[in-house]
């Protein structure tokens, strides 16, 4: 249970870490157009394309690693009165609500991307990216938090201990 508790937290790590990459790359494709039209007086015209889909990308990628260190934002009417097996089994039921969720967006997004992948579908910009590529990372970010959910839920139904420590202040997911 461990090695897997584990290998999941390192999958979100990966995840996060690109998300990160992928913010660096936003950062310096608007220090470039930023240099391009002061001056140049010309334009990349995808920086507002490319950037909608870093956006998606860094945060999708990143809810998993987001999950693990309880830095989701939570509403804890129920739970916070509870303790014990109790908690426990209140957790490990909305983790398991939460994951057929997920799960129907994973399904619905992977439709979309084989759809995209199959048709060759492209943006209707003048970079003309294929569709695939930005749905796909999302997809991709997706499955992260699905895996790190399971591996919440396994941990509330065997009651152990996460595998980070969590920050002062925040609490478990």
């Amino acid at each position: 249970m461990k090695q897997f508790q584990d290998g999941v937290f390192l999958i979100s790590r990966l995840a996060a870490g690109l998300a990160c990459l992928v913010l660096v790359g936003m950062v310096a494709l608007i220090l470039y157009e930023i240099i391009l039209r002061y001056f140049f007086s010309t334009s990349t015209y995808v920086l507002d394309e490319f950037v909608g889909y870093g956006v998606a990308t860094c945060t999708f990628l990143a809810v998993g690693y987001s999950l693990e260190h309880g830095a989701l934002i939570r509403v804890n009417v129920i739970i916070s009165r509870t303790s014990g097996a109790t908690r426990r089994i209140i957790e490990a039921f909305c983790a398991a609500v939460t994951m057929a969720t997920i799960g129907l967006f994973i399904w619905y997004f992977w439709i979309r991307v084989a759809r995209h992948w199959t048709r060759g579908t492209t943006s209707s910009s003048i970079a003309e990216v294929p569709m695939w590529i930005p749905e796909g990372a999302v997809l991709l970010g997706l499955a992260v938090l699905w895996l790190q959910l399971f591996a919440y839920f396994l941990r509330q139904v065997a009651d152990t201990p996460p595998p980070v420590e969590q920050p002062e202040g925040a609490q478990e997911f």
